[in-house]
């Protein structure tokens, strides 16, 4: 297929006049429409989804039941504002939320638009539970665009540039990246020496920790290159939290919602959160999030937070029926065609020396391309030379972090679309290893 076609290259044009350039987008897919795994573009070609809207349709494209729940609530009620009014279905979706999140019933939802907004209500409330100032977070961590969710993230200093000052009181440490440990060490035998350096060095020389009022943690980090921490290390790092009685708060915004195989991420270590912000997947593509928080800590009076879109009414029928759809079976596959890919991929990383490492849980998989296995210096050319060859291919993928792939699947997907997909993706990887 030649692409971008007459159609999309027309829209394309006038994309560049009216909209904002700042939008990173990788390769010009003008879509028109979509359907389970796959999706259509203006000019009628077809591409199958590995990303899912940026792993935000869980349930795939127009999912029948998706679709009849909005049909259902655009007839009776499109939007009255949680902030002032009241209506049952915010309420049951915030009762279901307390349940399912870790550590639930005894929880409470405050509902937004995105995950950024959750990650925004999650700062606030933590201070103001606490009294406390300061936050911890990761390098390579991704929490959202607005200023408190900039400031919490370190993935790339594009993001910051321009845009100081940010938000103080935040100090960042190593993320567990055991394929790149800055200690030069491997685990276990590391014994988790990224959590003794939160204490040794960071609450001895940066920021006491009666002063933390939370840290912030992606149990497996996202857009920096989907990078799950290492077994154990959550359960460490909540023990010295603890110790101090810093809040845990889990940003599972890209990692919740069925797509490790459970329904929130941190649940693969066993550890119960403090408070939990929740997006992308959670209302099959439509905007809603939500910062779910232990009731004792989630205190706070009338007005103190607030927005006039938040929980909106379609947004939480569909949210209920997506949470429906996950428990009926799409975790569980989640799991089973997870460890199908993963495997698919590593035979795939036997073959080719330019893929450095294959890493993930459940449907949130990264691949990442390196010049040289052994130095494991970064091939960023190559690994937008394979996303973009794909598309051309008939796939969509997209980067994570400087030059890993990252595969990000609808929670539907079939063993056939597996194959599908993971045909064209090594037909890219053999033509591109001629190039080198």
């Amino acid at each position: 297929m030649k692409l971008p076609g007459p159609k999309a290259e027309k829209i394309l044009e006038r994309d560049r006049k009216f909209i904002s350039p700042s939008y990173p987008r990788t390769y010009p897919a003008v879509i028109e429409k979509g359907s389970g795994m796959y999706v259509w573009d203006v000019d009628g070609n077809r591409f199958i989804d590995f990303c899912a809207g940026i792993a935000v349709n869980a349930t795939g494209y127009c999912h029948p039941e998706v679709v009849n729940a909005i049909k259902e609530q655009a007839e009776r009620l499109i939007h009255i504002s949680g902030t002032d009014f009241y209506y049952k279905e915010q309420v049951d979706l915030a009762e279901k939320l307390a349940i399912i999140v870790p550590g639930g019933p005894n929880r409470r939802a405050f509902l937004t638009n995105s995950g950024a907004e959750a990650i925004e209500a999650a700062m606030k409330l933590a201070r103001w539970a606490t009294k406390r100032t300061y936050f911890i977070s990761f390098y390579h961590s991704f929490h959202g665009r607005t200023y408190g969710a900039m400031s919490l993230s370190a993935s790339k200093s594009l993001h910051h540039a321009g845009f100081a000052p940010l938000l103080p009181g935040i100090v960042h440490v190593p993320f567990p990246y055991c394929y790149r440990c800055p200690w030069g060490m491997t685990h276990p035998d590391c014994d988790f020496v990224c959590v003794k350096y939160i204490e040794d060095v960071v609450f001895a020389h940066d920021v006491p920790p009666e002063e933390v009022a939370a840290m912030f943690a992606e149990p497996i980090i996202g857009e920096g290159g989907y990078i799950p921490a290492p077994p154990g290390y959550f359960q460490r790092l909540k023990q010295l939290l603890d110790k101090y009685e810093i809040l845990f708060a889990v940003d599972e915004i890209q990692t919740g919602m069925g797509r490790t195989g459970k329904m929130f991420a941190i649940e693969h270590w066993g550890v119960i959160p403090d408070i939990v912000a929740i997006a992308k997947g959670i209302a099959s593509g439509l905007p809603l999030g939500a910062m779910v928080a232990r009731r004792s800590l989630m205190e706070w009076p009338p007005g103190a937070h607030a927005n006039t879109f938040g929980g909106n009414p379609i947004a939480c029928r569909v949210a209920l029926v997506t949470i429906k759809l996950l428990e009926e079976g799409l975790i569980d596959n989640a799991a089973k065609m997870g460890k199908y890919m993963l495997d698919k991929l590593r035979e795939m990383q036997n073959e080719f020396d330019f893929i450095g490492d294959v890493r993930g849980i459940g449907l949130m998989i990264g691949v990442e391309i390196v010049r040289d296995r052994k130095a494991k210096e970064k091939d960023i050319n190559l690994r937008n030379r394979i996303v973009y060859r794909a598309f051309e291919e008939g796939l969509l993928i997209l980067g994570a972090g400087e030059n890993v792939i990252r595969f990000s699947p609808p929670l539907v997907i079939t063993q056939k679309e597996a194959d599908e997909g993971l045909d064209i993706f090594y037909s890219v990887l053999k033509e591109v290893s001629k190039g080198r």
